[in-house]
C-alpha cells in the first residue's frame, strides 16, 4: 500500500496555525496594537471598517523596519526578540513568538509600509494568502503601517462564524481599552468608519482610567501602591459604591501585559468582603511589576493566561495591598471616636460641670467601678444599688408581656389581630376565584381564593406581566411611546455607546425613542407609556448592566436579553406599598398570562397554601 502521511502546503498550515492567534478582527488589532508598542511608538492609530471585517489599520510612529527585515516579519516565527532559550524566560516585550504577523497574513490581505528614520525610502509590501504579491519602495514617514483586509477572505468558513458588526465592535473596544490603559504614556486614537470613537492623550494612569471609563469615576477611585522586595503593586481600586452587577471594570497586568486570572480576582474579592453585596463586582485596575523568570507567560497562544512560579505569595500581596489602601482611604469600617457635632450642642454639653456635680458624680458606685482597683465585679446590695431604677423599669417592661388574663401578651394580640385579618382575607369571600388581599412586608400579596389562599410575591409577578407583554411588542403589538417634554441626554463609556448603538432597534419596538447625540451620547426623546419619566438615564444604565449581568453560558437572543432587563428593570421591587385597586390589578394581570406560576427567570411566582394543608398544619 502506498504511504499516506504527508506535509501539509505552507498556506495551508499557516491557515491552521492562524486559527490559534487570529479567531476574529480583535485578535488581529491586540497583535498589531502590542507590535506598535514594541516599536517604541508613542502616537498610535487604529482605523477600522466594517467592525473589522472589510479593514483593520495600525498606524505608529515608532522605528520602523528595514526592507529586508519587512519581508522576514512574515515568516512563521521570525522575532526579533529571541535570540536563544534564556530569553524566554526574560520576556519584557508584548510579542515575542513571531506569529502574529504570520498568521495575520494567511487569513487576510495585508499591506505594509514602514521605514526607518534614517532611510530615504520606505518599503511597500502587499501579501495575500501568505503569498508576496509586490514589494517596492515607498514614500513614508518613519513608523509603520499594517493595513489587514477581507478577514477570512479565504477560509469563508471560518468569516460565517463571525459574530454581529456591533458584536465584532465591542471585541475590538475590550482588547484596545487593554493596551491603552497598559500604556497611558502613549497618544492612542481609533477610528470607526471614519468617524473617530478614542481620542486619548498622554497622560497619567488615572487620566486614562478616567477617560477610558467615564468622567464619573474621578472621585470613585482609590490608589494602590505596595512596593516589595519580590514584586510592586500599583493601580487603582474602586471605592465600594462603584461597584456594579458585572466585571467589566476589571484589570490585571502583569508587566504592562493584560491578563485573566481568576486566582487573583479572588484576592481582591476577599479584601472587599462585607464591604460590597455578595453579587457585585468592584472596579480595579493593578498592575504588578516582577522579574520575568518569577513567571511563564508562553502558556496562551494568546498570552492572557500566565503562570506564576509562586501563586501564594502573589496572592497575599495583592490582598493585603487592596486591603491597605482601603483602609488608608478610611473605607473600611473603623469604630469612629468623633463626637457627633450635634452631641456637642447639648445642654450637657455646653453647661459648665461644677464641683459639686463632680463630687456627685464621683462619689457614686459606677464611677468607682470604673476608677478604682477590684471593683469590677463587686456587686452592691440592692438597696444601695444606684442601678435599683434600671431594675425597676426592667421589671416593669417585663411585666407588659406577662400574659393577660384572656391567656395572650401584648405581643400575642397583634399577632392575634393580624392572623384574623388574614382570616378575615380568606374567608369572608368564599368565591371562586381571588379575593380579599392583604400586603405583607410592602413585597408578597395574600390573596384568598375557594381553596385557601396564594402568597404571591409582587415582584415576580409584575416581571411575568412585562415580560410577556413585552414578547408581545416584539411580535408586531407595538408598545406606545411618550414622547418627554424634556428630552434627556445621557454620556456612556465608550464600552456601552456601542452596546446602546448594537440595541437601539429593538429598544424602539419596546417603547424607547433614543437618538445618537455624537460620539457618546445620546437623546432620550420617549419612553413607553407605562413608565414614569424623569429617570431615563438610570433606567438605561441599569438596562445596560443588567444585559452585560446575563450569563455567557446562556444561549439567549439579544432581544431575549433586553426583554429580561427590561422586565427586571420596571417591574415593582420589594419595599413598593400598593393599594388595594393596585394589588388587585396586578393579581388579576398575572392570572390572564400564559404562564402565570413561573416568573422569567424560572422561579415561582407564588406558592398556593390550600385548606386541607392548612388544616394539617393545625392537627385538624
Amino acid at each position: 500500500m502506498p504511504d499516506i502521511i504527508q506535509l501539509l502546503p505552507d498556506n495551508i498550515a499557516n491557515q491552521i496555525a492562524a486559527g490559534e492567534v487570529i479567531q476574529r478582527p480583535a485578535s488581529a488589532v491586540k497583535e498589531l496594537l502590542e507590535n506598535a508598542v514594541d516599536a517604541g511608538a508613542t502616537e498610535i492609530k487604529l482605523i477600522i471598517a466594517d467592525a473589522g471585517k472589510s479593514l483593520v489599520q495600525v498606524i505608529d510612529n515608532g522605528k520602523g523596519m528595514s526592507e529586508s527585515d519587512a519581508r522576514m516579519a512574515f515568516e512563521r516565527h521570525a522575532t526579533s526578540k529571541i535570540k536563544n532559550i534564556e530569553d524566554l524566560f526574560s520576556i519584557k516585550t508584548m510579542g515575542f513568538r513571531g506569529e502574529a504577523l504570520a498568521s495575520i497574513a494567511a487569513v487576510a490581505q495585508v499591506e505594509l509600509k514602514t521605514k526607518r528614520g534614517d532611510d530615504e525610502a520606505g518599503t511597500f509590501i502587499d501579501i495575500e494568502n501568505s503569498l508576496v504579491k509586490n514589494q517596492e519602495p515607498v514614500a513614508f514617514p518613519a513608523g509603520t503601517s499594517i493595513a489587514m483586509k477581507n478577514l477570512f477572505f479565504n477560509v469563508p468558513a471560518r468569516r460565517n462564524f463571525l459574530k454581529s458588526n456591533a458584536a465584532e465592535m465591542r471585541h475590538i473596544i475590550d482588547e484596545f481599552i487593554r493596551v491603552a490603559i497598559s500604556f497611558p504614556q502613549i497618544f492612542f486614537s481609533v477610528f470607526s468608519n471614519d468617524q473617530e470613537i478614542f481620542h486619548l492623550e498622554k497622560g497619567t494612569l488615572k487620566q486614562r482610567i478616567v477617560q477610558i471609563l467615564g468622567d464619573n469615576l474621578n472621585a470613585k477611585l482609590i490608589s494602590v501602591q505596595q512596593d516589595t522586595d519580590y514584586l510592586n503593586i500599583y493601580g487603582f481600586i474602586g471605592k465600594p459604591e462603584a461597584a456594579k452587577k458585572t466585571r467589566g471594570d476589571q484589570y490585571f497586568f502583569v508587566n504592562n501585559r493584560f491578563i485573566r486570572s481568576a486566582y487573583l480576582n479572588h484576592a481582591v474579592m476577599n479584601a472587599y468582603q462585607q464591604m460590597i453585596p455578595a453579587d457585585s463586582f468592584p472596579l480595579y485596575v493593578l498592575f504588578i511589576d516582577l522579574d520575568p523568570a518569577q513567571l511563564d507567560i508562553n502558556v496562551h497562544p494568546t498570552k492572557q493566561e500566565i503562570k506564576f512560579e509562586d501563586e501564594k505569595i502573589v496572592y497575599a500581596f495583592v490582598q493585603a495591598a487592596v486591603k491597605h489602601s482601603l483602609a488608608q482611604f478610611s473605607i473600611t469600617p473603623t469604630l469612629d471616636f468623633d463626637l457627633d457635632p450635634a452631641i456637642q450642642q447639648l445642654d450637657a454639653v455646653t453647661k459648665p460641670f461644677t464641683d459639686q456635680q463632680k463630687a456627685e458624680a464621683a462619689s457614686s458606685s459606677l464611677f468607682r467601678t470604673f476608677t478604682q482597683k477590684n471593683q469590677a465585679h463587686f456587686i452592691e446590695s440592692e438597696n444601695k444599688s444606684d442601678l435599683k431604677h434600671w431594675r425597676e423599669f426592667f421589671e416593669n417592661s417585663k411585666n407588659e408581656r406577662v400574659p393577660n388574663e384572656t391567656g395572650h401578651s401584648n405581643d400575642s394580640k397583634i399577632q392575634a389581630a393580624f392572623v384574623s385579618e388574614l382570616q378575615s382575607a380568606a374567608g369572608s369571600h368564599p368565591l371562586s376565584g381571588i379575593a380579599k388581599m392583604v400586603q405583607i412586608h410592602n413585597t408578597y400579596i395574600v390573596a384568598s381564593n375557594d381553596q385557601g389562599f396564594l402568597l404571591i410575591n409582587q415582584q415576580l409577578a409584575h416581571e411575568r406581566i412585562l415580560y410577556e407583554k413585552y414578547i408581545a411588542a416584539t411580535e408586531g403589538k407595538m408598545i406606545a411611546t411618550q414622547r418627554s417634554l424634556f428630552p434627556t441626554t445621557i454620556t456612556l463609556s465608550l464600552q456601552d455607546t456601542v452596546l446602546l448603538n448594537e440595541l437601539m432597534n429593538d429598544l424602539n419596538e419596546l417603547g424607547y425613542l433614543i437618538e445618537p447625540f455624537g460620539k457618546d451620547a445620546f437623546i432620550v426623546q420617549g419612553t413607553p407609556a407605562d413608565v414614569g419619566s424623569g429617570n431615563e438615564k438610570m433606567t438605561i444604565e441599569r438596562l445596560l448592566e443588567q444585559f452585560k449581568h446575563f450569563s455567557s453560558n446562556l444561549k439567549f437572543s439579544r432581544r431575549e436579553k433586553i426583554i429580561r432587563s427590561l422586565a427586571w428593570q420596571h417591574s415593582i421591587k420589594p419595599g413598593t406599598s400598593l393599594t388595594a385597586e393596585e394589588m388587585q390589578n396586578l393579581v388579576e394581570e398575572l392570572f390572564v398570562c400564559t404562564q402565570s406560576n413561573i416568573s422569567p427567570n424560572g422561579n415561582p411566582v407564588y406558592i398556593e397554601f390550600k385548606k386541607d394543608y392548612l388544616e394539617k398544619l393545625f392537627q385538624k
